[in-house]
């Protein structure tokens, strides 16, 4: 396949595109690292001057395993703008659609996309490396077809109350289209109840979830692991004790900032929508963590650049005002200079900085002392960044700690829903400025709509993948993963597992094509497909 054909998935999207990274080694390092997102689809160009409730089809679509959290952005940012009404029901509903989007696909990620590699050659001189194979390895694995299988069971729950998934339709602007009974939601209670007893209890924990929230910080899971032979021998009590035998927690680090959009609206909170009052609804915090500080999430700090994009150079902007991306014409990307333009995507930057999204950049959100009472409050990730920091055992850890805070979340919500109690409150449209957000399985999604004189003049998508996945910005600073990326050792030029790993750890939504470089020669030394 050439490359041009390869060149046409969307900087918005990031459905299982190809990513190609660019790595410049000096010693058996990489001194220099260039993501490039090589396919354009252009859902932006799509939406413009369509109705504004075409987003509630169209955006779901961008993505096949995360079509839920476009859904729930597009449906908030038409909330914002037409000023609706969000009775309870519809806020439960939506939190369980996100949430049980969100857990099915963490067995998924960790079983089929990152563990495999840590039955890669490179480690067989662990004294881990025959348990690791024989559980984690691809399709034979003994975990691995049980974490796979597992996995499909919260989308059913999905599916109950969303009609459909992947691309349902069900949450509008007012409310969800749906109105589930009795046996519905004893129908989800059993299935999650499947889950917990297929996967989570006995696979992954080896113990309760009520005894694994017992956990606050790194001496806890470390006590946790060796307190009896059930959790010493769960996956996760190998996950842990390999990721430190074969030095995960050592490379990887990447930019060191993270911000989070938020999800999971309180029921009671969120009632009458608008931007400003979004953060303190939120159930799962928003925020930026320079690396030294908490800071308020605020929307308009959100810049996207596009100099070492393949799109028409413009100032850097706000979503509101980037003007709808527009393909340099004539361009030759075959001839890709990585000093120039090398990529679909677009760099986006929170007050000037490249952040990290993602599952690490909301736990570390979780622990912020600031949170509010009805908000999570889980201090082990402050505890493991200040003795650990980040690295790929870090972000694994992280994205593998919220499936039981997740399980616990849908079964509350179930719960809370009212039968006889509303669902939808039909919406006056009108014109202006909507925002809508929300954490994908990968991290901080959100879409920005301006309509005017009925229809949809500008819309604009930035993906977790947007932001770990993005270029150098105007200043020729290095997007998350670019900067992961740098100081990794390559122990072997000619199958480079370290940076399938650093890609894998951030799960961004593309496949990844690496291509290794001799840091003086320039020349490439092998092409891989991992």
């Amino acid at each position: 396949m050439s490359i041009v054909k390869e060149l046409n998935i969307s900087p918005v999207g990031r459905v299982e595109g190809d990513l190609d990274v660019k790595v410049f080694m000096e010693n058996g390092v990489v001194t220099r690292a260039h993501t490039q997102a090589a396919m354009f689809r252009g859902f932006e160009k799509i939406m413009e001057g369509k109705d504004p409730q075409s987003g509630l089809i169209v955006t779901p679509r961008i993505c096949g395993i995360c079509g839920g959290s476009h859904l729930y952005c597009a449906s908030s940012a038409l909330d914002t703008v037409w000023q609706t009404t969000l009775p309870p029901n519809a806020l439960l509903l939506r939190a369980i659609g996100q949430a049980t989007e969100t857990i099915q696909s963490i067995p998924r990620w960790f079983y089929a996309i990152f563990a495999t590699d840590m039955a890669n050659k490179k480690f067989a001189n662990k004294k881990l490396y025959d348990e690791v194979t024989r559980r984690f390895a691809a399709y034979v694995g003994t975990s691995f077809q049980k974490g796979v299988t597992a996995s499909g069971r919260p989308v059913e729950v999905y599916a109950l109350f969303g009609g459909q998934w992947p691309h349902s339709s069900y949450m509008v602007p007012g409310g969800v289209m749906c109105a589930p009974t009795l046996k519905d939601i004893t129908r989800a209670s059993s299935i999650m109840n499947q889950f917990r007893n297929d996967w989570l209890e006995t696979t992954w924990l080896g113990c309760s979830i009520e005894r694994y929230m017992q956990i606050k910080s790194w001496d806890d899971m470390m006590a946790w692991v060796h307190e009896n032979e059930s959790q010493h021998n769960s996956d996760l009590g190998l996950m842990i004790r390999a990721g430190i035998e074969f030095g995960l927690d050592k490379f990887g680090q990447g930019v060191g900032k993270f911000l989070a959009t938020g999800t999971y609206l309180h029921k009671d909170r969120y009632n009458k929508p608008t931007i400003d009052g979004r953060n303190e609804a939120l159930i799962s915090s928003s925020g930026f963590y320079d690396g030294n500080k908490y800071h308020e999430f605020n929307h308009m700090d959100v810049m996207e650049h596009v100099k070492h994009t393949w799109f028409e150079d413009v100032p850097a902007a706000h979503p509101w005002k980037q003007p709808l991306p527009t393909p340099v014409p004539s361009q030759n990307l075959e001839q890709t200079n990585v000093n120039e333009k090398y990529s679909w995507s677009k760099a986006p930057r929170y007050l000037g900085h490249a952040a990290e999204a993602g599952p690490l950049a909301r736990v570390i959100m979780n622990a912020n002392p600031k949170n509010l009472a009805h908000q999570i409050q889980d201090p082990l990730f402050g505890d493991i960044m200040q003795k650990m920091g980040p690295s790929v055992f870090t972000r694994v850890m992280a994205r593998m700690h919220e499936a039981p805070r997740l399980y616990e979340y849908i079964n509350q919500w179930l719960g809370q829903i009212d039968l006889d109690g509303e669902f939808y409150v039909k919406p006056e449209e009108r014109d202006g400025l909507g925002f809508g957000a929300t954490e994908a399985a990968r991290g901080a999604l959100a879409h920005w709509i301006e309509i005017k004189d009925g229809v949809i003049k500008n819309y604009q998508v930035i993906a977790p993948t947007t932001w770990n996945v993005g270029p150098n910005d105007d200043e020729h600073k290095s997007g998350p993963i670019e900067a992961a990326l740098e100081g990794t050792e390559i122990e072997d030029q000619n199958d480079p597992v370290e940076v399938g790993m650093v890609a894998r750890s951030f799960d961004s939504c593309l496949v990844c094509t690496v291509h290794a470089h001799d840091g003086k020669s320039g020349k490439e030394l092998k092409r891989f497909k991992l």
